[in-house]
């Protein structure tokens, strides 16, 4: 019934219910899946409001509008697109046979993989719960989510939204805290979904091998945005301003650090000042500027940045200076940390806030070898001409996603894969590839009455050695 809740009911009992419904009721049709989707997407509009309110108070503040675009257009976008080539993901695919089974036919058939296990973040509550929710049901999927408990009141409301519109054998979510984390992430899930840091993503991974449950992990890490030289210009600042100071920098492809060439350093300073001034005029005071998700996180960037003084940085508050907000908590300036070195823990953490380190470079060499000696980002960014110095960093580097004179805008493709590669992240959801990520492909072969292979079976004669010279050659024995 759609209103049961998870309360009372523990992880292993949930997983269990939702085996057993899946095996009885069978893969579920095209239509039916389509009808679960559209109920989530209304769901979605209809508790839009309270979405909005809710993470705002889990944040201590974060603008309706940055949660409206950021968080519930992703999600109605993903809804639609799996909804419309829904047909087309589950289509039945051919596939090529050698000669030997000519006479037959082989195929993929996608299938459901059964449970899937969705362990969601605090930065985008909304949409890193609902977007892999809505692949694993397209796919024929029963979900299990577990919301993080740094925003505990949004946590509550998909529990209480998702309970009104699905059976808790469908979709089931479990709250609690780091310790229900764990023994969730040690369930025998079909697939176990993880976004959030790679410390815990290692954790994680290491949990679901007791039960070898196959997993897409979505991590982090340095993303670089590298700025060509003569590129400080002001579409170049407010896209980079745009990337780092969106939910106050609390995104994991967010810029974690400027690459900027050393004759452009104090033009570089300058220019991304006054464009933060541009982006939020009334400063931290703002309504449109999101506070910190909790007082340690804030605590932990104040002491990179005191780190980063001690070692000898330049450490640069930038925008509009205002008086203390009111009724604001845990607001921190746009910072920028000038003269960044590989000894300040400033430039060796995922940032996660609105700080961002700043490296010079002489030429492109520099930036290859130095983003090459550092764990795979889960983003690249450059920003110049897309001419041969383009093209030579995003052959030369590898990261999970490469981009041009933009930041972020990637995550809402919806048919391109989203994913990191190493500390970042393994496995794409998204698109085709998280429809398949979520699927098992079934190989199946259908035998003609006419078979060659069973030429090469014993007793052998002329007739194996017929076959054997139609994909050999002949014999050059003697």
């Amino acid at each position: 019934m759609a209103n049961e809740t998870a309360v009372s009911i523990n992880s292993e009992q949930l997983i269990a219910r939702q085996r057993d419904a899946y095996l009885a009721a069978g893969i579920p049709s095209l239509h039916e899946r389509k009808q679960q989707l559209a109920r989530l997407r209304r769901a979605v509009i209809w508790h839009r409001h309270e979405l909005e309110d809710s993470i705002s108070t889990d944040f201590g503040h974060r603008s309706r509008h940055e949660t409206s675009i950021m968080e519930l257009v992703g999600v109605v976008q993903a809804i639609d697109y799996l909804s419309k080539n829904l047909r087309k993901f589950m289509k039945r695919e051919r596939r090529h046979v050698a000669l030997f089974h000519r006479f037959g036919r082989a195929f993929i058939e996608y299938q459901p993989k059964g449970v899937i296990g969705v362990m969601s973040p605090w930065n985008y509550p909304v949409s890193l719960s609902l977007i892999p929710i809505a692949t694993a049901i397209a796919a024929g999927n029963r979900v299990m989510l577990k919301p993080s408990e740094l925003t505990p009141r949004t946590s509550e409301l998909l529990q209480r939204m998702l309970s009104g519109i699905f059976s808790l054998e469908t979709v089931a979510v479990v709250l609690g805290g780091a310790d229900v984390g764990a023994d969730f992430s040690r369930l025998p899930f079909d697939h176990l979904l993880f976004t959030g840091s790679t410390p815990v993503g290692r954790k994680i991974m290491q949990a679901a091998s007791d039960n070898l449950v196959p997993l897409t992990l979505e991590l982090g890490g340095k993303s670089p945005a590298v700025i060509a030289r003569g590129h400080v210009s002001p579409l170049t600042m407010q896209s980079l301003v745009y990337g780092k100071l969106s939910n106050a920098g609390q995104t994991c492809v967010a810029p974690d650090f400027a690459m900027v060439h050393a004759d452009d350093l104090d033009a570089f300073v300058s220019s991304y000042s006054a464009m933060v001034d541009r982006f939020y005029p009334d400063g931290t005071s703002g309504t449109d500027y999101t506070s910190i998700v909790s007082d340690r996180h804030l605590s932990r960037l104040t002491s990179l940045l005191d780190d980063a003084k001690v070692k000898g940085a330049r450490v640069v508050t930038v925008g509009t200076e205002q008086q203390p907000p009111q009724g604001k908590i845990r607001v921190m300036r746009p910072t920028l940390v000038v003269g960044a070195s590989d000894d300040m823990l400033v430039m060796q953490e995922e940032i996660f806030g609105p700080v961002l380190p700043v490296v010079t470079y002489r030429d492109m060499a520099d930036v290859i070898n130095y983003i090459n000696a550092r764990p795979r980002p889960l983003a690249l960014y450059y920003f110049g001409e897309t001419g041969a110095e383009c093209n030579e960093l995003m052959r030369r580097t590898t990261s999970g996603h490469f981009g041009v004179n933009h930041t972020l805008t990637h995550v809402a493709l919806d048919d391109a894969p989203f994913g990191g590669v190493g500390a970042s992240g393994m496995g794409a959801y998204h698109g085709m590839e998280g429809f398949r990520s979520m699927s098992h492909a079934k190989s199946v072969y259908v035998q003609s009455r006419w078979s060659l292979p069973r030429l090469m079976r014993a007793p052998f004669g002329r007739l194996a050695d017929f076959a054997l010279a139609l994909t050999l050659g002949p014999s050059q024995r003697q």
